[in-house]
């Protein structure tokens, strides 16, 4: 079993299964993938945990921080745009694991993926509470308590988390075009928002506020690097759209590289002027510092704009996040790794309905019971272990498949894959032990899964069997075929 855990699937096979039931529609271009990016990556960053990170580990040297995280998203980016090219298909870093690694290393990272996710779009959703409760109590409405806090604070649930999960359920349910044009409207609006904060806060910053520089020393701008991580997350989103791309060996990694430089750009400008604005220890006392520091020097209508953009950025960051999480879902179940179940597109929409469906109700759940500390300590370490994966499988592909084509190239090949390694490990270091405690029992949980289950029901242990569909195990010959006349070794265990 040793051996065979480690058995990969061909490039081809993967690219084959996509066109099995018609596949999904393919509707998307640079610029869509671009917006998608910026919308699943500017929001709670911005928004949220620029004050958390100031007052609590960086200080005004909160913009190094987030330059020291831009670095590790940046080297990572490099490598996800060299396999989306490469493997344009659904699933992002679980596939690319599974063409160079195999499938255990595969499994790892796709339930580091659900981790990743599900807690994400569950902290965010409470967040989108928050931001819409405060906007309600600006205009003179109060919901009750037990329907806008998890039972674990004093209420019942959650309510509004619940529903915007919903909502961008339905939303992600009804096809990609749609989920897309939605969300580059919310993108241009909460770009707006932050461009009028930036114009509006630029002439306000006192040098003074950046005395001293920084308070917590290179501890804190590390530690509080690790925290605002989860402001990058989201370019990776953009990977799990390929099987819905036009142009995909050229539009992916344009789509994930050209959404970080901008979402780095943004956050520098904001994180800079922000913490000029305001003394950092201030921002202890508010968990929307943006709108916060704007009423500190007097621009409450300002904060107004702010509030609401906030909701437009955490809306869509949810709406791409589900999107994301119910593709990596859907490949998973069509390897058989989950149930076949999930695996299916919905005849009309052509999308998998079945995933998204599961996606809102473990979210819908999580964000209605839950309080947001505990849903959102485990987003980052997921994101930063899957990170370290790709980078190696890089490395490890450009030595097992030297010859194959590569629509784009990661460059300087082992530098940028070792330095994005090294980044992210320092940053799982420096994440709180209690975090470190849980993703090994998540790891735990989900070995289990796959040995109980995944190992046996996975496509290639079923074509060995030879209780796998004729079609597929058709295909797969073919694809088998194509591949030895490319002088690929496609052979499934290595």
């Amino acid at each position: 079993m040793t051996k065979n855990i480690f058995r990969t699937k061909s490039i081809n096979e993967f690219i084959s299964e996509t066109k099995h039931d018609g596949g999904m529609n393919k509707v998307l271009g640079t610029f869509g993938l671009t917006m998608l990016g910026i919308g699943c990556i500017v929001g709670t960053g911005i928004f949220v945990l620029t004050g958390v990170a100031a007052a609590n580990y960086s200080g005004p040297a909160l913009i190094i921080s987030f330059i020291i995280a831009a670095i590790a998203c940046g080297c990572a980016a490099l490598c996800y745009s060299e396999f989306a090219a490469m493997v344009p298909v659904a699933g992002s870093a679980y596939t690319y694991g599974y063409v160079a690694l195999g499938e255990f290393w595969a499994w790892i990272i796709g339930w580091d993926l659900i981790l990743e996710y599900a807690f994400a779009i569950s902290a965010v959703a409470i967040g989108w509470s928050g931001y819409f409760n405060n906007i309600l109590m600006n205009i003179g409405i109060t919901l009750p308590k037990a329907l806008t806090v998890a039972p674990y604070n004093g209420g019942w649930i959650d309510l509004p988390a619940v529903l915007i999960i919903v909502l961008v359920s339905l939303i992600n349910i009804r096809g990609v075009q749609q989920s897309s044009l939605v969300n580059n409207v919310i993108v241009i609006i909460k770009l707006a928002v932050v461009a009028l904060f930036i114009v509006l806060g630029v002439g306000h910053v006192d040098a003074a506020n950046w005395v001293p520089f920084m308070p917590y020393g290179w501890s804190g701008v590390f530690s509080g690097a690790s925290i605002i991580f989860f402001a990058y997350i989201g370019f990776d989103a953009v990977s799990t759209a390929a099987e819905e791309v036009k142009n995909p060996q050229k539009d992916l990694p344009r789509g994930i590289i050209l959404s970080l430089i901008i979402c780095t750009i943004l956050y520098i400008a904001v994180s800079g002027i922000l913490t000029g604005m305001v003394p950092y220890l201030q921002f202890k006392a508010t968990a929307a510092p943006v709108a916060f520091a704007l009423q500190s020097v007097g621009y409450h209508w300002g904060a107004a704009v702010i509030s609401v953009g906030a909701i437009c950025g955490l809306t869509s960051v949810l709406l791409v996040m589900a999107f994301g999480q119910s593709r990596i879902l859907f490949v998973m179940s069509r390897d058989g790794l989950i149930p076949k179940f999930f695996g299916h597109i919905h005849p009309k929409y052509k999308t998998p309905v079945r995933s998204s469906s599961l996606i809102c109700l473990i979210t819908g759940i999580t964000a209605g019971f839950l309080p947001i500390n505990i849903v959102a300590e485990l987003t980052n370490i997921g994101t930063l272990c899957a990170f370290i994966i790709v980078a190696a499988a890089v490395i490890v592909l450009r030595k097992k498949a030297p010859e194959r084509p590569r629509a784009f190239k990661c460059p300087f090949v082992p530098v940028i894959p070792v330095l994005a390694i090294i980044f992210c490990a320092i940053l799982i270091f420096m994440l709180p032990g209690v975090t470190q405690i849980r993703f090994v029992v998540w790891l735990l949980i989900g070995l289990a899964i796959y040995f109980g289950y995944g190992y046996q029901h996975s496509i290639i242990s079923q074509a060995k069997r030879g209780t796998l569909s004729s079609s597929i195990e058709s295909a797969a010959v073919s694809d088998t075929a194509a591949g030895e006349a490319e002088g690929m070794d496609t052979t499934h265990t290595h």
